[in-house]
């Protein structure tokens, strides 16, 4: 029970990194691709009825290890707090934005937003890349799973290396998902800048794969590490081939393959300790009573199913494409 759990929670991040990793990129890539007020609220809509649902999986993930794993999550988040203070203010500030830059018509007030969809952007995914590249890589816990040292333990060159990994990946995922979901100049242009900087972006990606794998690897996650170099070398082939739909589901299956190395390197860890490998936390050491596991898995049966339903529903109706001919004019209610 407690490694089908590890491998749920995987699943959950897993889900989280592909969906939240492109409207990080929309939003980091607002300034760059959208040149005026239209093309930027061609961007926003492309993510806007789906952004809010894609950051369930966060939810879920955070809760399903603090169900079934809670001394991976007390150490973890005690341990990386001002990563995380700074990633949940970064979502709320995206949030906030997102719902206020239309409520007054006023170019000054919407470019204020619009700087803040951006900042909030660029925070939350290297803030979370730091956040899970930590579990991964190791954090200075004592035997009881406390923090040894300074609040800034987590940062260190291979967890910052994570963090631009994960942020590297969201711009280019971004910028792919900008191209299948537009029309026009826009969708052109974001294809001609995920071309550009998929080679730079990418390597932090490919060089973390590498050195967790130096350390912790096996033949199999070696296997999923390389496959991500693949898988993202099609991506970009097929783009350039005008294939926005299949370079999009390719870069899926990057995400996939790195984060199966990543926890597949990790197991039987949950949170390895740079201290001493025996006060590492494990699936055996972390996890709760297999009556809780039980309860939670029961849950999970039945709720998982609804929410996947639902999603895929979602993303069935806002399927289309859309372009600067789709924007109506600015309306702002009376007041």
């Amino acid at each position: 029970m407690e490694t089908l759990w590890f491998c749920v929670i995987a699943l959950l991040w897993l889900g989280y990194f592909f969906l939240e990793g492109f409207d990080f990129g929309v939003g980091m890539l607002l300034p760059v691709l959208g040149r005026d007020e239209k093309e930027r609220r061609v961007m926003i809509n492309t993510i806007g009825p789906v952004w809010d649902g894609n950051e369930v999986w966060l939810i879920v993930a955070i809760g399903a290890t603090f169900a079934a794993f809670p001394g991976w999550y007390a150490s973890l988040i005690s341990t990386v707090y001002l990563p995380v203070l700074v990633f949940l203010l970064a979502l709320i500030g995206r949030g906030v934005a997102f719902e206020y830059r239309g409520k007054v018509d006023s170019a000054r007030w919407r470019a204020r937003w619009d700087k803040a969809i951006v900042v909030c952007s660029w925070l939350a995914p290297l803030t979370v890349g730091l956040l899970i590249t930590s579990t991964v890589l190791g954090l200075p816990i004592d035997a009881a799973g406390n923090r040894v040292g300074s609040p800034f333990a987590s940062l260190r060159w291979d967890t910052l290396l994570g963090a631009a990994a994960i942020t590297g990946y969201a711009l280019v995922h971004g910028a792919v998902f900008t191209a299948l979901k537009t029309e026009g100049d826009i969708r052109v242009r974001a294809r001609a800048l995920a071309l550009r900087i998929a080679p730079f972006a990418l390597l932090p990606l490919l060089v973390l794969l590498l050195v967790v794998q130096v350390r912790s690897g096996s033949v199999w996650t070696w296997g999923a590490a390389i496959l991500v170099a693949l898988a993202a070398f099609a991506a970009m082939a097929r783009l350039a081939l005008g294939r926005e739909g299949q370079a999009f589901a390719l870069m899926g299956l990057t995400i996939v393959a790195a984060i199966t190395a990543l926890f597949g390197a990790l197991y039987p860890n949950v949170l390895p300790s740079t201290l001493d490998p025996a006060f590492s936390l494990t699936v055996a050491n972390a996890a709760s009573s297999p009556y809780t596991l039980t309860v939670i898995t029961w849950v999970a049966a039945f709720g998982t199913p609804a929410v996947l339903v639902y999603q895929g529903w979602t993303y069935w109706v806002f399927r289309k494409r859309i372009g600067t001919r789709h924007i109506p004019p600015v309306h702002v209610p009376s007041s």
